[in-house]
């Protein structure tokens, strides 16, 4: 006779509230509906998004229990689940509820970067931009998502990739994973749309990526791509819901395209970016910076303001 899951008792990170601090705390969760899992974690990275959380965007419902970017094994099953069981390794994903099993002998740390936001970008290169062989791109900001973009860029044929930080520290990060030019903006009083079109010819690059969240680099986003042909992907998430756009920038024929997930499927994208990672053709180490226990996670928001961070990891053993 199979067993019946029960409500369990586990330890969370929780905010109350905007400029609260980020608590951990014992907490119920019920057992798994009917198609659902329900997943015991091994680790957990810290993603943009729940720092935006913490901040009330993209909503103001606290309490919340932070944290997506992961992964574990499945501890319990709905009855009506059946192509995943106890004891399999996945990762969770933001979109549709949806866990993705991987091989249990990829590495934890790697599989939870892919779970979000390294995902994020290299999907936007993949999916989004569909960058083509020969092109040309700039990447606005250096963390997981941007590095994602340069190196998914750089597998599907990019022949320049402009990197634009403004971490001196993230010039040896982009080129771990592809970039062939680095711009940081605080060298020059010239705009970043016009230091990025001085790199290439003076038109502008076929497509970027924007993966800060700052307001006015929408616009330096878009100036700096082609007139006409010219694609901008905006992804970092800041916490404005209404942001200021160059009227001309967009008039000349240039596409501004949201992106959410990159673009990509669960089933089916990030089974081919889970191979890859298992296959080790990411140079995902150079993500990883800082590690913290989950009782220890206020120390984790602090980490991710220094300027050597990229990463920090949570180890929940």
């Amino acid at each position: 006779m199979p067993k019946i899951p029960q409500v369990i008792t586990c330890k969370a990170a929780i905010c109350w509230g905007i400029g609260k601090p980020v608590t951990v705390e014992e907490i119920e969760v019920e057992p798994p509906k009917a198609t659902e899992v329900r997943v015991k974690m091994l680790c957990a990275s810290i993603c943009h998004t729940d720092i935006s959380g913490t901040k009330g965007f993209p909503h103001t419902n606290f309490p919340i229990a932070l944290g997506h970017e992961g992964v574990g094994v499945i501890e319990s099953v709905g009855d009506q689940v059946t192509n995943l069981k106890e004891g399999d390794v996945v990762i969770p994903t933001y979109i549709g509820d949806y866990v993705l099993k991987v091989e249990p002998t990829i590495d934890p740390i790697h599989a939870s970067f892919i779970s979000c936001g390294f995902s994020t970008g290299f999907g936007a290169a993949w999916k989004e931009a569909k960058v083509e062989s020969g092109s040309i791109v700039a990447v606005f900001g250096l963390g997981a998502v941007g590095l994602g973009a340069v190196i998914g860029a750089k597998m599907h044929g990019a022949t320049r990739i402009i990197g634009i930080d403004t971490n001196e520290k993230k010039r040896e990060k982009g080129e771990a994973f592809g970039m062939t030019d680095f711009i940081n903006p605080s060298d020059s009083d010239k705009s970043t749309s016009e230091l990025v079109k001085e790199l290439s010819g003076g038109m502008g690059v076929d497509y970027s990526f924007e993966c800060t969240g700052v307001p006015t680099l929408i616009t330096e986003s878009l100036e700096a791509t082609k007139v006409g042909t010219g694609k901008a992907i905006v992804i970092g998430a800041g916490t404005e819901p209404i942001l200021p756009l160059g009227l001309l920038a967009i008039l000349l024929g240039r596409t501004l395209k949201g992106s959410i997930f990159g673009g990509l499927k669960a089933t089916s994208d990030l089974s081919v970016i889970a191979n890859k990672c298992h296959k080790k053709e990411f140079p995902l180490q150079e993500l990883f910076t800082h590690e913290v226990s989950l009782g220890d996670i206020h120390k984790a928001f602090e980490l991710v303001k220094q300027p050597n961070c990229v990463k920090v990891v949570i180890n929940m053993s």
